[in-house]
């Protein structure tokens, strides 16, 4: 009964083209897509540097065949990424006159285990050996040129290594940072305050215009740059089956429980077929009339389909159920018996050693020591086999700490042999230390669960040729109505739904709920592809898509509704600032206060470092930040902070005592900073000057 786990979909059967409009079409894509076409012959430039189309598409089809199984725009995608970098990186290295020499590049060379660690290159010592290595390519030559492209890369890493180091070694922490760090922990400000906050006005109060949004993206276009983008509105006229389809199908395996009498055309007799009832060979009736071939697994009722579960799990062995659904397949399955213990569920403390292949190890600990500390913990869950999951979770170096061990079910030979044939050759219960190369386990079988076996005849419930031919139709008879007429009214009238725009950008690949359409994306940045521009779509396993590009936006920004849910809580508070600081009018704290109908607060040893406020308020930096500046007594302008307006009255501030040395700030300050190298290829590539045409080349 595996086979219903592992029912899928099979491809949809594609409408033909006629041949005169697929003509057609290629000479269209010919000139307007085409070299011929192109006004550049290259794929996009970085600061003026242009990158050749016919380089960067052998690089993207080495990727394609790299055996990871990506597209051909998520391809397109790596290797602009990677041109980009490459180029901002070297011009950086030239500017500084970086050099490398064989040392380097064989540094970085060797660091590869197919090339350090390559029996055709080391010694009688087990060290690479250089003279091997060139010699090896030296009687090779039909090798030179995959050497030649490996030093190409070392050179560019071994740049990279110097180039890097000297960013680190630039970014430092004087004294009077660290200074400046302890003051911020260790000045302290005591004062009153009153504050006029936010959520005493409603949002209803205010109103945020798209207009508002957008001059507000305006003001930081950085922020919200993007490419152009294009809205598009679309139908799905689904090519899916009938009634009446689903309920041939329902007939077809109905009618295969019994006997059939077929004519013998070499005997001139009739001959009885057996049905599915008492067919003799189970497996070859599956095989012969099902879309999904036989499965022998035995399966654990938690893994059948949820709605008939009891029932196939409870059937006695030869009897039938069905048919029923299950996803895309009716169904009728057969019992073949059950099997005790086909999934067992165990939970276990891994203590691994040096030399495992274990990461995140909880300590360092030699093979002896890691037999010793099992053997202790085998004493100890023995004794006490409630203190497992504590102690999974304190001594374990597997992940599964964080569950107390847990490991859930699994089936036969999931686990490594010796943990296998622990789990299934003992009982619920049992509680043991085995080995394998990942270490030492102790293990407690928590549970086990018996299977079901199933043949199971499945047939895909699809649109038959008619409904197919009739979904064509209404897909087609929508594209040509709205190609001059209003596209939500025609879609109305014929009984469809026209889907919420999405919106998309030129190397986009997935469009929507509709996912990987990298077709309809590309259409909808053609040339000729304008705003109120519709074209139907064939799409697999889904049926016909008529598209519709509502609006172009090509101003460098990102969409209004877009920005909206960040930008409007900002405006909101911007408008209920002005509201508030209108009210906020007095000589004192107390007649501000009342003014407000609020009271005066009071705040104790802030200090900037953790500039939080009393009452659950929260972080109020800038407040805190005001009232240190102020001398003692005196009352502040309002403040627009993070949650509302402040006024605030400096009562003291108390200054820390200075320290002879700032060391241990110091120190805390680099370990900060030390990611900031990290920041530089964003920082190149935020101020480059470049341009992106891989729209152009269909990819």
């Amino acid at each position: 009964m595996a086979v219903l786990s592992k029912i899928r979909q099979h491809s949809a059967i594609m409408i033909g083209v006629i041949a005169l409009a697929l003509f057609s079409f290629i000479i269209q894509d010919l000139f307007t897509k085409g070299n011929f076409g192109k006004s550049s012959k290259d794929v996009g430039s970085i600061n003026g540097k242009d990158i050749a189309f016919e380089d960067f598409r052998l690089k993207v089809s080495n990727v394609e065949k790299s055996g990871q199984g990506i597209s051909s725009t998520e391809a397109s995608r790596r290797v602009w990424d990677q041109e980009v970098t490459i180029a901002l990186l070297s011009a950086e290295f030239d500017k500084l006159g970086l050099r490398v020499g064989e040392k380097h590049i064989m540094d970085v060379l060797t660091a590869d285990q197919n090339i350090g660690k390559n029996p055709m290159f080391l010694n009688a010592a087990g060290m690479f050996d250089i003279v091997k290595f060139k010699e090896y390519f030296k009687s090779n030559p039909e090798q030179a040129q995959y050497l030649k492209d490996r030093e190409k890369d070392a050179e560019l890493n071994a740049k990279f290594q110097i180039y890097n180091t000297l960013i680190k070694g630039g970014i430092y922490t004087t004294e009077s940072e660290g200074k400046f760090n302890y003051e911020l922990g260790a000045n302290k400000v005591n004062f009153d305050y009153v504050a006029g906050l936010f959520s005493t006005i409603k949002d209803s109060e205010v109103k945020v215009t798209d207009a508002d949004v957008l001059d507000y993206m305006k003001a930081s276009p950085k922020k919200f740059k993007s490419d152009e983008t294009r809205n598009v509105e679309y139908v799905l006229v689904e090519d899916k089956a009938s009634p009446a389809d689903i309920n041939d199908v329902k007939s077809k395996l109905t009618s295969l429980l019994s006997g059939s009498v077929v004519y013998n055309q070499a005997s001139g007799k009739n001959d009885t077929l057996a049905g599915f009832k008492n067919t003799k060979n189970v497996v070859e009736f599956v095989n012969s009339n099902s879309d999904v071939p036989y499965d022998s697994s035995y399966v654990a009722k938690k893994d059948l389909p949820a709605v008939d579960a009891d029932k196939l799990y409870n059937l006695a062995p030869g009897e039938i159920y069905g048919p029923y659904v299950f996803g895309k397949y009716y169904c009728i399955s057969k019992s073949l018996g059950k099997k005790a213990g086909v999934n067992a569920k165990a939970s276990h403390i891994l203590i691994s050693y040096e030399g495992t292949q274990v990461p995140n190890k909880k300590e360092k600990r030699t093979k002896e020591e890691a037999k010793a500390k099992a053997e202790a913990i085998l004493a100890q869950v023995t004794a006490n086999p409630d203190s497992f999951m504590m102690l999974a979770f304190t001594a374990s170096d597997d992940s599964s700490s964080q569950q107390g061990g847990d490991l859930g079910y699994f089936g036969q030979n999931q686990m490594v042999k010796p943990f296998n044939d622990f789990v299934f050759n003992n009982g619920i219960g049992k509680i043991g230390l085995v080995e394998t190369p990942f270490g030492y386990h102790i293990i407690k079988i928590t549970d086990k669960q018996d299977g079901v076996r199933l043949a199971t005849v499945a047939q895909k419930i699809e649109a038959s040729e008619a409904t197919s031919d009739k979904v064509f139709e209404q897909a087609t008879k929508f594209e040509m109505a709205v190609a001059d007429k209003d596209f939500n009214k025609v879609a109305k009238d014929l009984a469809l739904t026209v889907a919420p725009a999405v919106s998309v950008k030129a190397m986009d690949e997935n469009f929507g709920p509709l996912g990987a359409q990298r077709t309809i994306v590309r259409w909808a940045f053609e040339k000729d592809t304008k705003e109120g521009s519709v074209k139907r779509f064939e799409v697999a396993n889904l049926g016909h898509v008529i598209a519709k590009v509502k609006s172009i936006d090509n101003s460098g920004l990102v969409p209004v509704e877009q920005a909206r849910p960040y930008v409007e809580s900002i405006l909101k508070n911007k408008k209920k600032a002005e509201l508030l600081k209108a009210k906020m009018t007095g000589s004192s704290l107390e007649a501000i206060a009342k003014a407000t109908g609020s009271t005066v607060q009071k705040a104790a040893n802030v200090t900037l470092e953790n500039p939080v406020l009393p009452g659950g308020v929260g972080q109020e930096a800038k407040v805190v930040g005001n009232a240190f500046a102020l001398a003692a007594n005196k009352v502040s302008a309002p403040i627009e902070g993070v949650t509302g307006i402040y006024v605030v009255k400096n009562t003291s501030t108390v200054k820390a005592p200075a320290l002879k040395s700032y060391a241990d700030n110091v120190a805390k300050l680099k370990t900060q900073s030390a990611s900031e190298a990290n920041r530089v290829l964003p920082a190149l590539k935020e101020d480059a000057d470049i341009q992106d045409n891989r729209k152009d080349f269909n990819y």
